[in-house]
């Protein structure tokens, strides 16, 4: 926090500005008994280190806390390192502007931060225009599925694929369950990725839109252009949502291999799980769709006297034009969220977006193959992943969940919640986070040692 202090003379011109002598007089509607007639009974000022020391003590009382244990739980919501300049640097005061930019003339810093989010993001995906950020992931999805309905006009049935995540299905049932909008499911292979024979066979005239998760809910890397020419070729709509957006450091964006819509969730940059949320919704497609789109388009173009200014170029929800033509009504950009991300992705640049993806899928690997060597432990699908896999462990998941609690560590998700046929399975996290030494005590409490 930032603290200016106001000299004696500072002070004497506000109280007489206010009409007041002293500074006691601004708080007369405080019964008299209730004031403070002493100093308050605490302890001394500490420095700033042994402030850090103190704190740090205080949260080691935590039982349980994440962050004293080994995590190894993704799941949509994967656990990154955030590096401490972006949080800093939001504290800077050109950001501290309305969240939503209604008067460009005053909202310069956020516009500009909004633009700049949308083309690192527009890169990142692979897609010629990203919107000013939704709520998060699974709603960007639904939002997507709406605009393929809205795009092709006389279709209304969606394909969803069961290894996309459970919860973004569900938020698109809530989002469509009241719509002409049917939405079906298409199976998973023996391998983890989205059976193809079995989409070919649900595609048909009344299909607006497929959509896929890359990499998958299981962890697997979904054949995209293959998916895409299947959809394309039916007339379809191919919308690939994206939680674990690190992985598109290493492997073709979604944009670029034949999606037309891309979403996802952007909070693994910008600040990790917290409690149920915050959230950042990421939603790009391209221009020839780009009045169809949810949300706010910022723009840059240059005023009368040549200087750049930032501007909203298109805001489609119903708080800016009439609601019956509105495509959403989404009310926040998530302003600060997209900002962390923005700053972020700046710090890495593209080359460290790639080291940063690369050590993620080697750490996986890693771990999965001192995981593979246990007895009654193997690997559940055959196809190619990228920081996420799937254990089929004998002798039930609880039970080594417990252990592995046991020795300190989060072991993963049990997918027996959202698949019943997968009840011996877990779906385990590997990240940049994740030490050898990390990875070494998991193998040991999974061995049972």
């Amino acid at each position: 926090m930032r603290y200016i202090p106001h000299t004696d003379e500072d002070v004497r011109r506000m109280l007489q500005a206010v009409g007041v002598a002293r500074v006691d007089d601004l708080f007369e509607t405080i019964p008299a008994e209730f004031r403070l007639r002493s100093p308050l009974k605490i302890p001394p000022a500490l420095d700033e280190a042994s402030l850090e020391r103190h704190f740090a003590a205080l949260a080691g009382k935590n039982r349980g806390a994440a962050s004293r244990m080994a995590v190894f739980l993704g799941a949509g919501a994967p656990l990154h390192h955030l590096p401490a300049a972006v949080d800093q640097l939001l504290l800077r005061g050109e950001f501290f502007t309305a969240y939503t930019p209604y008067q460009p003339e005053v909202s310069q810093g956020t516009l500009q931060a909004i633009f700049e989010f949308q083309s690192q993001w527009a890169a990142v995906l692979g897609v010629e225009v990203v919107n000013a950020s939704m709520y998060d992931g699974a709603s960007a999805t639904a939002e997507a599925v709406l605009m393929a309905r809205r795009v092709q006009k006389k279709r209304s049935r969606t394909l969803l694929a069961r290894a996309l995540h459970p919860e973004v299905r569900a938020t698109c049932q809530t989002y469509l369950g009241d719509c002409d909008c049917p939405l079906d499911e298409v199976p998973f292979g023996a391998d983890g990725r989205t059976d193809l024979a079995a989409l070919e066979k649900r595609l048909d005239a009344s299909t607006a839109a497929v959509v896929i998760q890359q990499p998958n809910f299981l962890g697997c890397l979904e054949p995209v252009p293959e998916i895409a020419a299947l959809a394309h070729r039916a007339g379809a709509l191919l919308v690939v949502c994206c939680l674990e957006p690190v992985a598109l450091g290493l492997i073709e964006a979604p944009g670029k291999q034949g999606a037309d819509i891309v979403t996802g969730e952007g909070m693994g940059l910008a600040g990790g799980p917290g409690f149920g949320g915050p959230g950042l919704g990421l939603f790009g497609s391209f221009e020839k769709h780009l009045w169809q789109m949810p949300g706010r388009l910022v723009g840059r173009t240059r005023d009368g006297q040549g200087r750049i200014g930032y501007v909203l170029t298109l805001a489609t929800r119903e708080q800016h034009i009439r609601r019956a033509r509105a495509t959403s009504n989404i009310c926040s950009n998530e302003g600060l969220c997209a900002l962390a991300s923005c700053i972020h992705l700046s710090l890495l640049g593209r080359a460290g977006f790639s080291e940063l993806s690369r050590i993620n899928a080697q750490n996986a690997r890693e771990a999965l193959r001192r995981f593979g060597g246990i007895a009654g432990v193997r690997r559940a699908f055959a196809a190619p992943f990228f920081n996420e896999f799937c254990l089929k462990i004998e002798g039930g998941v609880e039970k080594t969940l417990s252990r592995l609690r046991e020795a300190g560590i989060l072991g993963g998700l049990p997918l027996g919640r959202f698949y019943p046929e997968l009840a011996d399975h877990l779906l385990v996290s590997v990240t940049e986070i994740n030490t050898a030494e990390q990875v070494d005590a998991y193998a040991k409490a999974l061995a049972g040692k």
